[in-house]
């Protein structure tokens, strides 16, 4: 199951949405869309908007200042260029199916080095990968099959120029059984790896669910984090005042960190103006 598939089967079975208000912040007076200081690059998870098509979320995009659309088959990787946009994450592997597992390395390899090879020609920075879940085994036996995997890649990703990044995401809500669920265990795997390709995408709604303290661990682990997602807690939609997370402050200490990467908006818009919603975010963002 790829990501689009089983998240949209969790929101449909009420796993991903809760209740929070449809009010969206308007628009400031002046007029202003979207971000004005970029002092970090935003990104977009295509699937939280797939129902537009991909035209018009990329012009769109760039309208308000996001300077990537992610998740994005590379078929349409030629719109964002239209656009002057990038992938900023290519997709591979499976969310339930992960690298944990040595039975499914010959299959995900395959299909990581494929994406390597795509996104190393359009010039994008990295590929996805995923430890997938448990299935009795343990964590530490599932780390070592993660690092037998990584390193039969990640010196082809070096070579041309690609990191290869695994998502952290909470087991305790969304997906359930996931190996890669806290953010020690991810950092434990970057160091055993000890490649500058090899990082982690830091889920700050993810986190914020299975352990909270996310200012913190940016700061003490921001060398691991490659890139970052967004949301609201709980209820993973709007990332304004109706969730708990602060992404002023939180984006203010990625920023001093140094981080010359990619945020991307991964919320599921609650309210029917969903374009509205991905502004706003947008300017939260932009501190």
């Amino acid at each position: 199951m790829n990501r689009r598939d089983f998240i949209a089967a969790s929101v449909a079975t009420g796993l991903a949405v809760n209740g929070h208000s449809d009010s969206v912040q308007a628009s400031p007076k002046s007029g202003h869309i979207g971000a004005k200081n970029n002092r970090i690059k935003q990104s977009v998870c295509q699937w939280c908007y797939e129902e537009l098509g991909i035209e018009q979320l990329a012009k769109f995009c760039a309208k308000i200042g996001i300077k990537s659309i992610e998740l994005v088959q590379p078929e349409d990787w030629p719109v964002l260029k239209k656009y002057g946009l990038i992938c900023a994450m290519s997709e591979s592997g499976s969310l339930t199916e992960g690298l944990s597992h040595k039975k499914n390395h010959e299959k995900f390899l395959a299909q990581i080095r494929q994406s390597i090879d795509d996104t190393s020609e359009a010039g994008f920075p990295n590929v996805i990968c995923f430890s997938g879940n448990r299935y009795g085994m343990d964590d530490d036996e599932g780390m070592k099959n993660c690092e037998i995997a990584i390193k039969q890649v990640i010196g082809y990703a070096e070579k041309k120029n690609v990191n290869l990044v695994m998502e952290l995401l909470n087991s305790k809500v969304n997906h359930k059984d996931y190996m890669c669920d806290r953010s020690e265990w991810g950092v434990e795997l970057a160091k055993r790896i000890g490649s500058p390709n090899f990082g982690l995408l830091y889920d700050i709604y993810h986190m914020q669910v299975q352990e909270g303290d996310v200012i913190a661990t940016i700061k003490k682990h921001h060398e691991h984090f490659f890139h970052y997602h967004t949301a609201g807690v709980p209820g993973r939609n709007e990332i304004g005042d109706t969730q708990e997370l602060y992404y002023p402050a939180i984006v203010r200490a990625i920023l001093k960190t140094g981080f010359k990467g990619y945020l991307a908006q991964e919320f599921i818009p609650k309210s029917k103006d969903k374009l509205r919603s991905l502004e706003e975010a947008v300017r939260i963002c932009d501190v």
